[in-house]
This record gives structure tokens, C-alpha cells and sequence, in this order.
């Protein structure tokens, strides 16, 4: 019997065929529901599931009695019941490597843009507001040689302090990871306490992962701890930081200045204030938005569920227990 595979995410016409070569694929790239009711009814028959964004629940998951392997286009995949998967027997895969140079760049430009206050500043020409040399209200602030704290150090966070220390010649500290010796050496990286490095950190940028320990992580406690015209990046995930918290210290000036590239529920809404807040650099989830690396992403995907399908190892497995049996 010929396995199907359930495609919910845009992929390149070679890698479909890729996919076609060895199984019956149920295309719907432009799926934007899971009440779909094309997508409820291929999911019915999928042995296999390749896309990204949706939430795929329990109860979804009762409606896919064949299902034997999801290969998500992400590396996070919070929005998977992971237990749940494992308990089932289903193999969930993700793309980690494949977009850390990338998001790395889309961190270090929010770390530009919000410090210099760029956005700011060339809507200001946009709007022909430009008619004399700017004066100190519209100053930024220096990025290269000051302190770089890194709120999670795996393979983002670390391409991201490696841009800060050896591209600007930033101080590098970090927190909410493990000892990093090999990086400490390279970097000259050092581990502090979380209340520790906000203290001291002049940027502090988000690379943790959600989780119950993450989630909220950032609130009005912590803004408060920061030093007085630090600047906040958050390149992980939205919930890690409780957002009326954030919009209340940003507005009242206990938090400088934020570059933000995720957020607590997305799309933002319409009315939400951050997009009109001017010491805020807003960016609609654009971490790996480039061709090459969604290309590359979509192509890990495929090559998992390739093998995890045919029953062998596939490259990047979340839930490693379900290859135990």
C-alpha cells in the first residue's frame, strides 16, 4: 500500500515531486485553519504530515488513525503535544541548524535597528519630516563595545553573541543555559545569574525556547531590572514575555527600547499599541523569512519524513523514544 502524505505548507514544486516518487501527497499549501474541511479530510487518510504554524492537537490527532510521523518546517514546535505524539507512537520531527545563521541576522538587526533607533528615524524622512540635522531627542545609542546579554546560548544564541563579540567587539554574557566552556574560551562569554545580567547587559536578546519555565519569563519585574536605557530583543517565542507588561514598561519608560520579531499571539492585532510605540522596532515574525532558508527548512522536512516513513532514522527527530519502539 502506497502511504499518503498530508502537505499544509508551501513547498517547491521539485520537492513535491520528490515526495510523489514515493507516496500519494494531499497538497494543500495554502491551508489556514485546521477546520478546513480539505485538510480534516486528508488528515483522515495521512500516514505523514509536512507544514508549520498550525496547532495540532489531541483531538486532532484522534481524527489521523493511520498517522505515523509529523516533520514540522520549524525548528520550535510548541505548537505540537509532543507527550501526547510520543504516547501514540508518532514521530515529530523539526528542522533544527538549518536557520540559525538566519535568525542570528534577524536578531542582530533588531539589535541595530533598536538601539539607533533606524525605523524611527527613516519614517521620519518618509513622512518629510526631515528638515534640519537631527538634535540629541533623536540621538541612538552605540552597539559596538557595549555589554551583550544572551537570555538562552544554543546554536541561535550563540551565532548571535558570535556577531556582537566578534563583529562589534561587544561583551558577551549569558544566562539560562548550561555551562558553554567551548564559548567562553572563543567569545570570552561569561555565565550569570538571570537578575544578574539584566543588571549589567546594555542589550539583552531572547533565545530560549518555550516551555513551563520560560513561559512569562520576562514581566514587570524583570524590565524593571534592566539598566536604564538598555535595550530588549525577543527573536524566541511571544509567550516568553508577558506583553501588557512589556507595553506598560515601554510606555512609562522603565524599559528604553524593544526590537521584536514575535509575539504573544499572532498575527498582532490590529489595535494592539506596540506598532505605534516610537522606541519599538516591530517585525511580522520574519526570523528565517529568507528564499534560501525556507527552502532549505522545507527541504529538511522532506528529507524527514522521507525516512521516517520508509522506517529509517530521520536527521532531525524531536521524540527520539518513538525510534526506541
Amino acid at each position: 500500500m502506497t502511504k499518503r502524505i498530508l502537505v499544509f505548507r508551501q513547498i517547491s514544486d521539485e520537492q513535491l515531486s520528490a515526495l510523489e516518487q514515493d507516496f500519494s501527497v494531499d497538497y494543500l499549501p495554502d491551508t489556514a485553519s485546521v477546520e478546513d474541511p480539505a485538510f480534516l479530510d486528508a488528515l483522515g487518510h495521512a500516514h505523514g504530515l509536512v507544514g508549520s504554524s498550525l496547532a495540532i492537537t489531541p483531538t486532532l490527532l484522534d481524527r489521523a488513525p493511520n498517522l505515523e510521523a509529523i516533520a514540522s518546517i520549524s525548528v520550535g514546535y510548541d505548537n505540537y503535544p509532543v507527550d501526547e505524539l510520543t504516547r501514540r507512537g508518532i514521530l515529530l520531527c523539526n528542522t533544527p541548524d538549518v536557520l540559525t545563521e538566519t535568525t542570528a541576522d534577524t536578531g542582530f538587526l533588531l539589535i541595530m535597528c533598536t538601539a539607533r533607533r533606524a525605523i524611527e528615524l527613516a519614517q521620519l524622512i518618509k513622512e518629510g519630516n526631515w528638515t534640519e540635522s537631527i538634535g540629541s531627542d533623536l540621538y541612538g545609542s552605540d552597539v559596538h563595545g557595549k555589554t551583550l546579554g544572551m537570555v538562552g546560548m544554543g546554536r541561535i544564541g550563540a551565532a548571535v553573541a558570535r556577531r556582537g563579540a566578534l563583529g562589534f567587539g561587544m561583551n558577551i554574557l549569558y544566562t539560562k543555559a548550561s555551562p558553554k566552556p567551548d564559548l567562553e574560551r572563543e567569545l570570552g562569554a561569561k555565565r550569570r545569574e538571570f537578575d544578574q545580567l539584566l543588571a549589567e547587559a546594555d542589550i539583552v536578546c531572547v533565545t530560549v525556547p518555550l516551555s513551563a519555565e520560560t513561559e512569562k519569563l520576562f514581566g514587570a519585574r524583570e524590565f524593571a531590572q534592566m539598566k536604564p536605557g538598555a535595550c530588549f530583543v525577543n527573536i524566541a517565542r511571544g509567550k516568553v514575555v508577558d506583553e501588557a507588561a512589556m507595553i506598560e514598561a515601554l510606555g512609562d519608560g522603565t524599559l528604553h527600547a524593544a526590537g521584536l520579531d514575535v509575539f504573544e499571539h499572532e498575527p498582532l492585532a490590529a489595535d494592539s499599541p506596540l506598532p505605534q510605540m516610537n522606541n519599538v522596532v516591530a517585525l511580522p515574525h520574519i526570523g528565517s523569512a529568507t528564499n534560501e532558508t525556507r527552502t532549505a527548512m522545507a527541504q529538511r522536512a522532506v528529507d524527514n519524513i522521507r525516512l521516517a516513513l520508509r522506517g529509517e532514522r530521520p536527521i532531525s527527530p524531536v521524540n527520539e523514544e518513538v525510534l526506541k519502539g
